[in-house]
């Protein structure tokens, strides 16, 4: 038993070692951008619904939160040419859009893009919470 430990903990040591070899590059270097699906053809009702979907399906809880709660406040006010805009900044990383709505561009510098967005400054003022509720998903109907 004590020899099948050894052997495990060098095998581990050696897999730790060779981590940072000049193969196995950094994050950074692997990061990749999937494009968007072009969509033609879809009425405001589809459109406004499809976001709605992808607002509350972010896949990391604080972004579920904030878009969520925003396209249920604000998504059929928007016009069609909004609801692009919006759309758009749903294509960008969600801790991107997260930093970006609660202003914390050191984390993640705001790109010239959005640096004009209405609906980015719309985000981040619900972002505020200026009537200091409590934050819950809204009910999916």
């Amino acid at each position: 038993m004590f020899r099948t430990s050894l052997r495990q903990f060098s095998r581990s040591t050696k897999l730790l070692a060779e981590y940072k070899r000049k193969e196995n590059p950094s994050y950074n270097e692997l990061a990749a951008r999937i494009d968007p699906i072009v969509r033609t053809g879809e009425t405001i009702e589809v459109k406004r619904a499809r976001l709605m979907y992808q607002s509350r399906k972010r896949g990391i809880l604080e972004s579920d939160l904030l878009l969520s709660r925003f396209a249920k406040k604000y998504l059929h006010k928007l016009t069609y040419e909004e609801l692009d805009e919006y759309d758009k900044l749903l294509d960008e990383p969600d801790w991107d859009i997260y930093y970006w709505a609660t202003q914390n561009y050191d984390v993640t510098p705001l790109p010239e893009q959005w640096k004009n967005s209405k609906i980015l400054k719309m985000l981040q003022e619900d972002a505020q919470n200026p009537g200091k509720e409590i934050l819950r998903m809204p009910d999916l109907h």
